[in-house]
């Protein structure tokens, strides 16, 4: 966005008229966002995120964030001398890591987006899988293999999928000038804790509160065509046939599976974004252009 103490009342007014109709489109919506990557270890790029959900909440959109946090994982099992092992390019969570994956997800991350954004002005609560019991994950046991392109028997210690989500905390937090800050931390049935895939996690959330919007803030600009250039908008089954003559592949596999999996939870639309573009989510949603790929059914 531009900033308006530099332009002219007559580019202000436009950029204002462009966004009205979109204000208006998404008031009282609900818009899951689901942040991570590199976008998420720039602490200016941080800030300016919280920036702009203060700026949706205050437009009277309802904003629901969801973040990863692979990196920082990384970063604080190396600190204690904990090896990282990897299977079918997925951590693999035995009982330690998983301890530290919660310390970190539903600990300091998750605290520090909550700074940002009520440093910024709003008002925001963190909270996780786990609160409430909002999301029950079962182990998971199979996983698509990018490097074979299938789906494999794997185990991944205590690493879950979404099986039950119970939106009764977020239904009680949303509509209240709050922003929820969600880790995608989870009980099982079974008692246990699991590490839920964070684009999964945000699927299901998404689903669940039937939102007008999910988007995925990544490293990429969003669904590339043969040629290396950005394809505004898919279908569901427009996205089956790129994978199958090979213009989607490897992570980006899971990624749109995921997408798909939202919609048909009842989510309007979701998208893939580039999360290191300045305000990617404000332009998204206010612009009549938008910044990624939308995905709709």
């Amino acid at each position: 966005m531009t900033d308006a103490s530099n332009t002219s009342p007559q580019l202000q007014a436009e950029i204002l008229m462009q966004a009205l109709p979109h204000m208006l489109r998404y008031d009282e919506t609900i818009v899951v966002v689901k942040y991570g990557g590199h976008a998420m270890g720039d602490e200016e790029v941080a800030r300016s995120f919280a920036r702009d959900m203060v700026l949706l909440e205050q437009s009277g959109v309802n904003p629901v964030v969801v973040h990863g946090g692979g990196p920082q994982i990384g970063a604080m099992l190396k600190k204690l001398g904990i090896k990282s092992e990897f299977a079918a390019g997925l951590r693999i969570t035995d009982k330690a890591t998983v301890e530290i994956v919660e310390m970190v997800l539903a600990g300091s991350i998750n605290k520090q987006i909550v700074g940002f954004i009520n440093a910024a002005g709003g008002r925001a609560i963190g909270l996780c899988g786990k609160d409430g019991n909002m999301v029950t994950a079962t182990k998971v046991t199979r996983v698509h293999d990018p490097a074979l392109n299938q789906e494999i028997d794997l185990d991944l210690g205590f690493v879950g999928d979404p099986s039950k989500v119970d939106t009764t905390v977020l239904g009680q937090v949303l509509g209240r000038e709050l922003i929820p800050v969600l880790a995608p931390v989870c009980q099982g049935a079974d008692g246990e804790t699991y590490n839920v895939n964070a684009d999964t996690f945000a699927g299901a959330i998404a689903g669940a509160l039937k939102a007008k919007r999910l988007l995925f803030l990544t490293d990429v600009p969003g669904v590339l065509d043969k040629d290396k250039q950005l394809i505004k908008e898919l279908s569901i089954s427009q996205i089956r046939a790129l994978i199958a003559d090979g213009t989607i592949t490897g992570g980006m596999i899971p990624k749109v599976e995921t997408c798909i999996y939202a919609i048909e939870q009842g989510v309007e639309g979701v998208v893939i974004l580039d999360g290191k573009t300045p305000h990617a989510v404000l332009v998204e949603l206010l612009t009549d252009g938008g910044a990624g790929t939308l995905i709709t059914r």
